[in-house]
């Protein structure tokens, strides 16, 4: 769902194992890395939307997570010009609402092929803040924002 200001609901899982160190998934076919997200589908709330790109992006279940917490606010990001999609609807970027899970089963359950068209083809477990500095340029300062959002949910 695209808004009238050019931004695509999606939703953004920050995902962290018992020893607080989080998934980063490796992007299939690419060289970029990054945390599961994906679009939110009309009719569907940003929970439900986060339960189906789990699924979809790392093949875990509701009942393979817990839920720590949730921002409140959507966060906004531009992409460049040059991705910006030129057809219509035209995208400008993204507005995310986030979600840090706490992962319940064993990370044997991650597959990244549960979904017939997989989103990533690598993953490992990061130190938390590693991912502000090792994501895609234009996504940094709202990886900055949510990880900064969820510190103080995280067990020390």
């Amino acid at each position: 769902m695209i808004d009238k200001d050019g931004y695509r609901a999606n939703v953004a899982i920050v995902l962290l194992n018992s020893r607080n160190r989080l998934f980063w998934g490796q992007r299939k076919n690419r060289t970029s890395w990054q945390f599961p997200q994906g679009g939110v589908n009309p009719n569907e709330t940003p929970l439900q939307a986060m339960y189906r790109e789990l699924y979809e992006e790392v093949g875990l279940r509701p009942h393979d997570v817990e839920v720590v917490a949730s921002t409140r606010d959507w966060f906004i990001y531009d992409i460049p010009e040059s991705l910006v999609r030129k057809n219509s609807p035209c995208c400008i970027g993204q507005k995310q609402k986030w979600f840090l899970l706490k992962l319940k089963t064993s990370e044997n359950n991650i597959d990244l092929e549960a979904n017939a068209t997989p989103e990533f083809d690598n993953w490992r477990w990061v130190s938390y803040w590693y991912p502000i500095n090792h994501v895609v340029y234009f996504k940094q300062e709202v990886y900055k924002k949510a990880l900064t959002y969820f510190k103080d949910y995280i067990e020390r």
